[in-house]
């Protein structure tokens, strides 16, 4: 059974997304599974912001395939790390839990760039390409830490 990973922003279609394919480029995927997820409903069916879609190819990654679906309570069921790009997110998210054991999977995905801070990973979504370039560097960044830990610890 492989580890599910769950990567989520507002609306499914720009941070998570690339969080998504970054770390699922990152992990043997025979052990490791990664989806993402929106705290809103504004894109269900969808397929990333064009401008994910770009930065994602532009470094080697594809991540057309997905399409943006909205987090719910039985998601805590399902994954075994879910990681937000933002304390609004992650306030939706802990809203939802049911129990301490369905809070502890819940972290914020800065935290392994910056432990602790709870830093946000900004929303490109109403800014030029260059903000998704940005996000891109960040979460790459994130997302080698974060494969590390996660090899480490279930291989």
């Amino acid at each position: 059974m492989p580890v599910k990973i769950l990567m989520v922003c507002l609306g499914n279609i720009c941070r998570s997304p690339l969080a998504e394919g970054l770390l699922a480029s990152k992990l043997p995927k025979d052990t490791f599974s990664v989806d993402s997820a929106g705290t809103g409903a504004y894109h269900i069916g969808k397929q990333p912001d064009h401008r994910s879609i770009l930065v994602a190819q532009k470094n080697g990654l594809d991540i057309t395939n997905q399409k943006a679906r909205q987090f719910s309570s039985k998601d805590f069921e399902e994954f075994d790390y879910i990681y937000v790009m933002d304390s609004s997110n992650y306030d939706n998210v802990i809203e939802l839990a049911k129990n301490e054991t369905h809070k502890s999977k819940v972290d914020m995905i800065l935290n392994h760039l910056f432990p602790g801070e709870n830093v946000d990973v900004p929303d490109p979504y109403y800014g030029l390409q260059n903000g998704f370039d940005m996000v891109y560097e960040m979460l790459d960044e994130t997302c080698d830490l974060l494969a590390k830990k996660l090899i480490a610890k279930h291989s």
